[in-house]
């Protein structure tokens, strides 16, 4: 299976879509630079996620991103299943089930894995699972945690939430680590328009070989709840930018 398009084998934006119609505009904009999140979250049951995301595959060369829907790791299960069905570009999935996650899907699928913020630079949270996160924090150093994220078979950590710039030097080390232990990574939760060229060049600047931020909420629209093509085409234009 063809993976993910990265910009200069850099960088691939991640943003939500609502309709077929909202994704192919908004894989064409990006040239094809995107992988597109629809949640496990918004479906009733994993069955019907598989329907209508197989619709979606034909029409943007399958760079689906199955997500959790706000990190939510009570749907650690759905994104699994989901992707084995269908298997999509890429894979949204708690820290813990990654293993699990990819014995079902196999190679192919880019599949991240998720830590979190934790208050002290050079470490970050692993316990993002649905009974891990509501006990003691499980707080490892960044180095640790990729190598288990490596042993389970995913492909680069996602850092979330980020809260925009708010964990700034946790993040710069994160982003020194990955590129140090030849890591993929993901910021995600915050992020915007105002703030997206510092996070992303802050992860390029550190030498990381594949980037892939996550754009969300910021730039969706609130009445028809389509994530705005104009957004994502000032976004690539950034991606652009900092790649050089």
């Amino acid at each position: 299976m063809e993976g993910l398009k990265f910009y200069k084998d850099r960088v691939c934006l991640n943003c939500l879509t609502n309709s077929i119609e909202n994704a192919k505009e908004l894989y064409e904009v990006t040239e094809g630079h995107v992988a597109l999140g629809l949640l496990s979250a918004d479906y009733p049951n994993v069955e019907s996620a598989i329907e209508d995301m197989k619709k979606y595959q034909g029409e943007v060369d399958n760079s689906i991103s199955v997500g959790l829907g706000a990190g939510n790791p009570g749907q650690w299960k759905a994104v699994a299943e989901i992707s084995a069905a269908i298997r999509p570009k890429h894979i949204n999935q708690t820290f813990t089930a990654g293993g699990y996650t990819r014995a079902l899907t196999g190679e192919g699928p880019f599949m991240n894995s998720m830590v979190a913020p934790c208050g002290k630079p050079g470490y970050v949270k692993v316990s993002t699972g649905p009974l891990a996160k509501e006990l003691e924090p499980a707080v490892v150093p960044v180095d640790t945690a990729i190598a288990m994220a490596k042993e389970q078979g995913a492909d680069s950590l996602k850092y979330f939430p980020m809260g925009g710039l708010k964990y700034r030097e946790e993040f710069e080390a994160v982003a020194k680590a990955c590129a140090e232990n030849d890591f993929h990574l993901e910021p995600t939760g915050g992020i915007d328009l105002d703030n997206f060229k510092e996070i992303l060049s802050i992860a390029v600047n550190a030498g990381v070989k594949k980037v892939i931020p996550h754009v969300y909420s910021s730039i969706i629209d609130k009445e028809s709840g389509a994530t705005k093509v104009e957004d994502v085409k000032a976004l690539y234009e950034m991606i652009k930018e900092v790649v050089g």
